[in-house]
């Protein structure tokens, strides 16, 4: 009952950790749901094949996202040969795929562009719903969508060249189909085969049969053939799993900030309620109970609406993160009761972490305090805290020096390790700070006539405790968002500068409208030609990317490479291939060996290392002939040609690729990741910076109600109501900047490492941009808030005390 009470009574200063904790679980909830049951489902083109037998061979590196090497020639034959043996299965199916794509269809998604044999439209299965399969090579079944007819001629670009073929007939999905015999010149080895049984087969007797007769693959049935989901779309799933976790780990920790700074504020401002409780008998352990079951009242109240909440946004979510590129197309996600169960748990839980500071300090509140007048702080913060605070800030140091000399690799996990470290000491020692830097700086105002400049500065520096709540939060946020927006900003332009001075070219082709450029489009074109694919090093046929180059326009073109032993001229035979340092060390090979390479026919042959290159020459592992990589990679693009001649790319209508600046190239080279980091960017942004209001104005609110006295003072001491509220506001004002300026300062030395660190890394000068939009807007949001938290109750209480007298 008491408790209760209690709860009623402090309603409204209670009411943003009721908001916080509700929109924190309702976050956690939304984000839990999407990373533990949601998925993009069965491939469509699978949809139809109930056992799928795909290559499992190979090896991915961290953080790369590549398919795994595919069969042989040889051995996909024979194993299409024993699968479809195999009794109770009526066919197998070798699924090729290439690339594919009509320039004059419009809306073309980048899954689409894909040419495959007639046979796998059997797969899915995909329909005819006009005309015939193809029976010549130059015909064609394609997407009933594109508007074609069966007779029609339509320009199909490939990996070679646009080509004529005619539209033979039309099907219910996706995807250009030729011939088999067209789709295995076209395309490059095989992944993926498709078992279809005959009536009355179990789908587990097959899987297990077809195991027993390929141990170098998995053998998918049921959900779990939703593993043969494109490597674009797992690299896109695995961002956005990293953006929910993000806001699941924000939000966390921004609810414990908010619940905490709530109840340490109201452990200040109830100094005396306590000590009176104390005083009658209460020993420290009820009173620390007592805070135990207010915050698990208000965590179960709180985590209550806000899982109810986050199980209805979950999938608006979804479609949110699908629209915004961090989902496959297709993602959805279930409600799973036990989620909703663990969620709520965890907001109780969060809510009761969160009190556990408030609750010892109140424990140790002296009885006879019930008897005090004064309300000034006179401990601001105790010595554990400013020992922690201390320890913090000296780690930070040291993560700064660290991340200027750190690996490439190591670089952010250091920068982020200096900013965190740094936040947390500067928010830890804020009781400590604000009193001496408010003196110094209000110093000025001492000596203005006039009495609301002195109160502003008297009332700051002597209420430590309510300024210190109110600039940490500030600190943290502005802190976190100069951090993140001048990383990524430091770090894009950076990339982009070393991408253009390492290039010697009057231009740059590209493809427009095309993932990349054919072979016709390159021999239109003086320069240098980078033709990309990925390969399978060594004997774990690690995934490796892998570019074919001619060495000498490669050579005339690349203005800083660093060839640290051999020499690049050596590739012109097709034996060779060159290495850059890190794809070399992990080899465990030497220049001169020889390493065995995978290509995407499914051929591996064994090649020597020529040259060994620094990893800033290339953003390749590896470089083979040009003619290498085309003859064994029959649906590689080109990504880019360096044109080196003087006179400009004569291009014909039709090859889908157009020049542009080299510079401008540089800057849209990672284009659709700087987009999602963008986002990303913005989505943390608004969060920490809504949070940030949230907690700001809590404590203002919380401040304002025991100020009413106060008030009523000043305004019989002669005040106008005018003059208290802006000495209400320029407290509030001079607060929110103090914290402002705190928290740039304190990524300042994390984006000096980050500088520095790129510098080094990269062999080019780093200009450090600090994005002045976000944290203008991050400031602005939470002086509005404060303002509003603070002015409008002030008024509100003046009001009520000039109608009560």
């Amino acid at each position: 009952m008491n408790t209760l009470a209690g709860l009623r009574e402090r309603g409204t200063a209670l009411a943003g950790s009721l908001v916080a904790l509700s929109v924190g679980a309702a976050i956690l909830t939304a984000s839990v749901l999407v990373l533990l049951t949601g998925g993009s489902g069965v491939p469509a083109r699978y949809a139809g094949t109930p056992v799928l037998v795909h290559s499992s061979q190979g090896a991915v590196a961290d953080g790369e996202f590549a398919e795994p090497a595919p069969w042989s020639p040889e051995r996909t034959a024979e194993l299409t040969r024993a699968l479809a043996a195999l009794p109770g299965v009526r066919t197998a199916v070798a699924d090729r795929s290439f690339y594919a794509q009509d320039l004059l269809a419009e809306h073309q998604a980048k899954g689409e562009r894909q040419g495959h044999g007639w046979s796998s439209a059997t797969l899915a299965p995909y329909r005819l719903t006009a005309g015939r399969a193809p029976h010549d090579p130059g015909e064609v079944v394609l997407d009933e969508a594109l508007g074609r007819h069966p007779g029609d001629t339509v320009t199909l670009l490939t990996a070679l060249g646009p080509a004529p073929y005619t539209v033979s007939g039309t099907v219910d999905g996706p995807g250009y189909y030729v011939t088999d015999d067209a789709a295995r010149a076209l395309a490059g080895g095989v992944r993926t085969i498709g078992v279809h049984l005959a009536p009355g087969a179990a789908p587990h007797e097959i899987a297990a049969a077809a195991r027993a007769l390929a141990p170098d693959a998995s053998v998918l049935t049921g959900d779990a053939r939703d593993r043969l989901a494109p490597a674009a779309d797992a690299r896109t799933a695995w961002i956005g799993a990293q953006v929910i976790t993000a806001m699941a780990a924000l939000a966390g920790f921004a609810v414990i900030l908010v619940v905490a700074a709530t109840f340490a504020f109201g452990v200040t401002t109830r100094h005396r309620e306590l000590a009176l409780l104390r005083t009658i008998g209460a020993t420290p352990t009820q009173v620390r109970r007592s805070l135990y079951r207010e915050a698990s009242v208000l965590g179960a109240l709180g985590s209550a609406a806000g899982v109810a909440i986050g199980a209805s946004a979950a999938s608006a979510l979804a479609r949110v993160l699908v629209d915004a590129g961090f989902e496959p197309a297709g993602f959805t996600v279930h409600v799973r009761a036990w989620i909703l169960a663990a969620t709520f748990a965890a907001g109780v839980l969060t809510a009761l972490a969160a009190v556990w500071s408030a609750s010892r300090r109140a424990a140790r509140i002296n009885p006879l305090d019930a008897l005090r007048e004064a309300a000034v702080d006179e401990r601001p913060m105790s010595r554990a805290r400013g020992g922690v605070g201390i320890a913090c800030i000296a780690v930070g140091i040291g993560c700064a020096a660290a991340s200027a000399f750190a690996a490439p690799a190591d670089m952010v996990t250091w920068a982020l390790g200096t900013a965190a470290t740094l936040i947390t000491g500067a928010t830890l020692l804020t009781p400590a700070l604000v009193a001496p830097l408010a003196r110094a700086v209000t110093r000025p105002l001492a000596h203005r006539a006039g009495a609301t400049a002195l109160l502003v500065r008297e009332n700051t520096c002597t209420a430590v405790r309510r300024t210190a709540s109110t600039v940490a939060p500030v600190l943290a946020t502005v802190g976190f968002v100069v951090l993140i927006t001048g990383n990524t900003q430091t770090t894009a332009n950076a990339f982009t500068d070393h991408a253009t001075a390492t290039v010697r070219a009057h231009g740059a082709v590209v493809g427009q409208g095309t993932p990349g450029l054919s072979d016709a489009a390159v021999t239109a074109v003086d320069g240098s030609a980078l033709l990309t694919g990925t390969g399978y090093a060594g004997p774990a046929a690690t995934a490796t990317a892998i570019v074919g180059i001619d060495p000498a326009t490669f050579a005339a073109a690349h203005d800083r490479l660093d060839v640290v032993a051999g020499s690049l001229a050596d590739l012109r035979t097709p034996d060779t291939v060159a290495l850059t340092e890190t794809t070399l060390a992990g080899l465990g090979r030497r220049p001169g060996d020889t390493v065995e390479f995978t290509f995407e026919d499914g051929r591996t042959p064994t090649l020597r290392i020529a040259a060994v290159l620094t990893d800033r020459s290339v953003p390749y592992g590896a470089l083979v002939a040009h003619d290498t990589l085309r003859a064994h990679d029959p649906s590689a693009l080109t990504d880019v040609v360096y044109r080196t001649g003087a006179a400009p790319a004569n291009l014909p209508a039709g090859l889908g690729a157009v020049e542009i600046a080299v510079t401008t190239y540089a800057g849209r080279a990672d284009a659709d990741e700087d987009h999602l980091v963008a986002v990303f960017t913005l989505l943390m942004v608004a969060m920490s910076a809504g949070y940030t209001g949230l907690a700001v104005a809590n404590t203002l609110l919380m401040a304002s109600a025991g100020r009413v006295t106060d008030f009523r003072v000043l305004r019989r001491s002669g005040a106008t109501r005018r003059q208290v509220l802006w000495s209400v506001a320029g407290e509030t004002t001079f607060t929110v900047a103090l914290g402002a300026v705190l928290g740039g300062l304190v990524a300042v030395p994390s984006l000096l490492g980050i500088r520095a660190g790129l510098e080094g890394s990269l062999g080019v000068p780093v200009d450090l941009v600090l994005p002045w939009a976000p944290v203008t807007a991050a400031v602005g949001a939470c002086l509005a808030l404060a303002l509003a938290a603070s002015v409008l109750p002030a008024h509100r209480a003046m009001r009520a005390s000039t109608t009560t007298a």
